[in-house]
């Protein structure tokens, strides 16, 4: 029984990429001089709409990767992707320092994005996206931040349900709207 449960865990976590963020490498001063412990952060995802972060410690390098790893499989979060490769509008997203600005963008574009952003859009599953860091450089706080804009995406069936409408009618504005602004 023990090694069925095991081999299912095996296939659920085979469908999830995980990517390492950064590695901080931390000093404890004790008597006897310094002990040396890691700090890593990863991002793991299924590149298809889902993705999480985690961050773990330990004494040795891959003991703190497994921990963070496994913090990032549990904080996972859904974000609606337009036709599965990009995202559905711009937003802005923020934590301390941190603050980011994403974009949607056209096919073929790749992602313009720099270090820690760029390994949440790989995990994440986005094909076309532009994004910019302002402020801190601090990894913790641009994932941070990244995770907070990616929180506020909405898709345009959300927006529908929640205003009570039909997706066509949101949707439709859109294409509207660039038609009204091409006429005149």
């Amino acid at each position: 029984m023990a090694r069925k449960d095991n081999r299912e865990r095996e296939d659920r976590d085979s469908e999830f990429v995980d990517k390492l963020v950064h590695i901080n490498r931390v000093a404890k001063v004790v008597k006897g001089g310094r002990r040396f412990g890691f700090a890593a952060l990863v991002v793991v995802g299924d590149q298809k709409g889902r993705v999480g972060f985690g961050h773990g410690k330990a004494r040795e390098v891959p003991e703190a990767i497994r921990k963070a790893t496994e913090a990032a499989k549990r904080s996972m979060i859904r974000v609606p992707l337009r036709e599965g490769r990009t995202l559905h509008h711009d937003v802005d997203g923020r934590h301390g320092a941190g603050r980011v600005v994403l974009r949607a963008a056209p096919p073929g574009t790749g992602i313009i994005a720099g270090g820690p952003m760029r390994a949440v859009f790989e995990t994440l599953g986005v094909q076309d996206v532009v994004a910019k860091s302002l402020g801190t450089s601090n990894p913790y706080n641009m994932v941070r931040a990244t995770f907070d804009a990616l929180k506020n995406e909405q898709s345009p069936r959300m927006v529908a349900a929640r205003r009570g409408k039909k997706v066509s009618d949101i949707v439709g504005r859109r294409s509207d709207a660039a038609a009204e602004s091409g006429l005149e």
